[in-house]
């Protein structure tokens, strides 16, 4: 029989869950075999996809189309929500075909978990925000003093991003770490606004700001460009909230970059 925390596992295999859920499945593992092996062979599918079939890029006005339709869907201030189809395209429906029972079942689950339209990148930051919840993650700097914590990225990421305390406006500096985005060693500065944190990622980009805003498993994430830094914003703070310490750390990193 299959066990009744399978279907939760895949979620958290595709870091679809939020950060408490996510230590409840990882504590299951310790004690349960069948989940374990359930994950390797999701890793092991995953891994041979990535392995076995070509990328394919789209062509850059087919992209820019899809960015465009991306952020009008992401608005803040437009929420819409439409009712899901699901549908298996013929492609994979031919490659699963060629998979055994256990693995071709495996391989469904891991494809209708996956969010229509899911951008790599944002699942990406989503997982390092939520792994950095966990206990002992947060922080591997701990100050509120940007002399502190601007100085300890050079030694630990490859960027070093706009530090500030506004803890007078309501957004506290409690510390930074590096972590990995994009194959990058980012910095990331951490604030504490009331009970929620936010997380501000930073890392080397020549390519346009990836959208304006979004928003997964109810944690909202904020876009923007400084120089050839992307940064990023993500909390499950509201949006005005979120988007007030995006204002300000803007408006400092245009201080620090204007001609004196």
């Amino acid at each position: 029989m299959q066990c009744a925390e399978s279907l939760r596992l895949q979620a958290y295999f595709d870091s679809e869950l939020d950060a408490a859920s996510a230590h409840e499945v990882e504590r299951h593992l310790d004690h349960c075999v069948e989940c374990r092996d359930l994950l390797n062979d999701l890793k092991l599918l995953r891994d041979g996809l990535r392995r076995e079939l070509p990328i394919e890029r789209a062509p850059g006005d087919l992209r820019a189309r899809v960015l465009a339709a991306i952020d009008r869907e992401a608005s803040p201030a437009r929420p819409r929500v439409r009712p899901t189809v699901w549908r298996l395209p013929a492609f994979w429906a031919g490659a699963f075909s060629g998979l055994g029972g256990a693995a071709a079942a495996a391989a469904l689950a891991w494809f209708l978990i996956l969010p229509i339209g899911s951008s790599v990148l944002v699942s990406e930051l989503v997982n390092a925000h939520v792994h950095s919840l966990l206990p002992d993650h947060l922080i591997a700097v701990v100050s509120t003093d940007r002399h502190t914590v601007k100085p300890w990225f050079a030694g630990h990421a490859d960027v070093s991003p706009s530090v500030a305390d506004f803890e007078a406006q309501g957004y506290k500096l409690i510390g930074g770490r590096a972590d990995t985005v994009q194959n990058q060693r980012a910095a990331v500065v951490v604030y504490r606004h009331g009970a929620h944190t936010i997380n501000v990622f930073s890392w080397a980009s020549d390519r346009p700001a990836v959208t304006r805003a979004t928003t997964r498993n109810g944690y909202h994430l904020d876009f923007w460009k400084e120089g050839n830094l992307q940064y990023c914003a993500i909390s499950d703070t509201g949006w005005d909230e979120l988007q007030g310490l995006v204002r300000l750390l803007r408006e400092l990193a245009q201080r620090e970059n204007s001609p004196t």
